[in-house]
């Protein structure tokens, strides 16, 4: 057990967090969510112990085994996997005096050792590091490649396996999804929701913290609230929250103004003397409920294209990949992914006739496996890479707006958001200038600073504000979401969904990808092919992907289950009791069901009374503790019904 006592934390001047009280349970996977600036990295580093309060208490268990995901990467020499496997720093000490005492030829403390290695479930350990590996997008051929080899991207996923291989009770995920791809996304999530431990993750994804999280807290304005449930049931809960207060917020103003009416008018009547001064007493008695403060949402938009083609960008019969080795370690084209070269041995293949037609207005999310090819695609459509064979045909009138992974990096440092625009369109005025860059809420002094003291998410916020200068009619998108907050990346959903041109997206965010994408192409096993399906039936897909000796595996057991006559295995007394122990758990299974159609017909019935009575007018004529309590009794209600719900569901398809 965590827990936080009135626990407040300030960086320089300024009170990041205030007055927290807050008890964290063993085994609950909490996500931390908040405005950027609100204190969420401060608590991990108050957790880890690099920050003290200042004021206020934190208490944690003494041994408390804590994994994080390490901000660096050195340089180093040795393996991936070894690498990997140095997360567990017990096993590392015990394989280095393993190998120690062998040096030595001392046979005592290698058995020592042995022990010891066992002890920590060590003999095994290289292969749960190949296991994460993989997970997180390796591909084998890679996991003895030397760290220093790999590009800033694949060393984060480093970072992240080895933090993973930690053996802990408390793992602290700050951004995990960032670098990731779709389906590395997925399997972090597979593996978090396995995780026995008590896991804090701060994200700006909302499907994966969906899929990760039991319960949420909120940071806002230095104050801390904890909610029980996925980041949408927070948000359905602190909506309702909101609403409530809004509402006892008017009707306390309203009840504030007929006191201060009637005080106005009798309190200088002897005969109302009395009462004038009882009103006086209620008003200074009021909770003095605060009006709800509508956070500002951020909107931006991409301008309406000059020229609007119908048939914009169209690749015939493309053999697409790289004429050299790639200049990037370890990226989806890099040597090391199982691609073929071409019969002159100098270029790497990666996509086979690949057929890619885009229209004015369509909407097309890439999806694939790691290494897969979707940013060799996508730098095929822009122009960046020359096809290796077939034809590349655009409009005279395309115009592409092309975001890459690394288009935040080239931002210049020591410019300003300023400086950027002017370099991009020297003839345009100063005043329109500034006004558009205000659009991307770098307005007034903003619009002068350096990008140097600029967070991620400003940096990415700028990238886009260039592309978007520019009246793009086809935007190329290859992971744009990373570094960007839930707010920025709802106002990126709502200027994509209104674009009028065409969109290619590649996103690890499955909340965007369903928002702005109206169909999905697949791209995987060397291959370009439209998809027939959602999101889901993609997890599905990927899922269902093992590798070629697990097929051939599973086929040959196939076979030979085929080739066998089938024996009946149970006795005749075992088969009677099997089926008496089904029949009672049967019984048990509908009436369980009865019980919670039972309860679920109260519920209903209670809060049709619940809402009667708040629907009356009368009721908030009462005190403000009696709504507050009709309301509250209301959300236990629903919420109790969706988990009651829930759990018929599962049993009645079972029975």
């Amino acid at each position: 057990m965590i827990a936080f006592r009135h626990f407040a934390l300030r960086r320089g001047s300024r009170l990041l967090l205030s007055d927290i009280d807050l008890v964290i349970q063993s085994g609950w996977r909490l996500g931390v969510v908040g405005r950027n600036g609100c204190g969420k990295s401060s608590l991990f580093a108050a957790l880890q112990g690099k920050l003290e309060s200042d004021a206020g208490d934190l208490d944690m268990p003494a041994k408390l085994r804590l994994a994080t995901v390490a901000q660096e990467t050195p340089a180093l020499p040795d393996p991936a996997i070894d690498y990997v496997m140095g997360g567990d720093e017990e096993l590392a000490i015990a394989l280095r005096d393993e190998n120690d005492a062998q040096a030595r030829g001392d046979t005592e403390a290698m058995a020592r050792a042995h022990h010891r290695i066992e002890e920590l479930h060590g003999y095994d350990a290289r292969a749960r590091a190949g296991r994460l590996l993989h997970g997180l997008g390796f591909a084998p051929e890679t996991h003895e490649r030397a760290v220093q080899e790999f590009s800033g991207g694949w060393r984060v996923r480093l970072n992240l396996a080895r933090a993973l291989m930690a053996p802990s009770e408390l793992l602290l995920l700050d951004e995990p999804t960032n670098h990731l791809d779709l389906d590395a996304v997925l399997w972090l999530e597979e593996w978090l929701r396995r995780y026995q431990g008590t896991l804090l993750v701060i994200s700006h994804d909302r499907e994966f913290l969906d899929g990760v999280i039991s319960h949420t807290l909120h940071l806002n304005e230095g104050r801390g609230k904890l909610y029980t449930g996925n980041y949408s049931a927070f948000e359905r809960l602190r909506a309702e929250q909101l609403r409530q207060q809004q509402i006892a917020h008017e009707r306390e103003q309203a009840e504030r103004a007929h006191l201060q009416s009637f005080v106005d008018r009798f309190k200088a009547k002897a005969s109302k003397a009395k009462q004038a001064q009882s009103r006086v007493k209620r008003l200074e008695k009021l909770a003095g409920t605060e009006a709800v403060r509508a956070e500002r949402a951020f909107r931006f938009q991409f301008a309406v294209p000059d020229r609007l083609p119908d048939s914009m960008l169209q690749l015939e019969e493309i053999v697409a990949g790289y004429p050299a080795a790639s200049e990037d370690p370890y990226d989806d084209a890099a040597p090391a992914s199982p691609h073929a070269a071409n019969a002159s041995g100098t270029a790497l293949v990666i996509l086979n006739d690949v057929r890619f037609r885009l229209e004015a207005g369509e909407r097309i999310g890439l999806l694939g496996p790691n290494g897969a090819g979707k940013s060799t695609l996508v730098k095929t459509l822009v122009g960046e890479l020359t096809p290796l064979g077939g034809e590349r045909k655009a409009h005279k009138d395309l115009k592409i707006g092309y975001f890459a992974q690394h288009t935040v990096e080239s931002l210049h440092e020591g410019s300003s958001p300023f400086d950027h625009l002017q370099e991009k369109a020297p003839g345009a005025s100063a005043q329109s200038m500034r006004d558009f860059l205000g659009t991307w809420n770098f307005a007034g002094d903003r619009a002068f600073e350096s990008v140097d003291g600029f967070s991620g998410g400003e940096r990415a916020r700028l990238a886009l504000a260039l592309i978007a200068w520019d009246k793009p009619n086809l935007l190329l998108l290859d992971e744009p979401t990373n570094h960007l907050d839930l707010d920025m990346r709802e106002a990126l959903a709502d200027a994509l969904a209104d674009f009028d041109g065409a969109l290619v997206l590649v996103s690890h965010d499955r909340h965007l990808l369903g928002l702005v994408c109206d169909s999905f192409w697949r791209v995987a096993d060397g291959k370009v092919e439209s998809f027939d399906g959602d999101l889901d039936d993609y997890a599905r897909w990927l899922r269902s992907r093992g590798s070629a000796n697990k097929k051939a595996d599973k086929k040959a057991k196939l076979a030979a289950a085929e080739s066998k006559p089938v024996v009946p295995v149970e006795s005749p007394e075992e088969r009677r009791r099997l089926a008496a122990a089904q029949r009672e758990g049967e019984k048990a299974s509908r009436q369980r069901v009865k019980k919670l159609e039972t309860r679920m017909s109260t519920i209903d019935s209670e809060l049709a009374a619940l809402e009667k009575q708040l629907a009356d007018p009368n009721t908030y004529n009462g005190p403000t503790t009696e709504m507050l309590r009709l309301s509250k009794r209301q959300t236990e209600l629903r919420g109790e019904k969706e988990t009651l719900e829930a759990e018929w569901l599962e049993l009645y398809a079972t029975l």
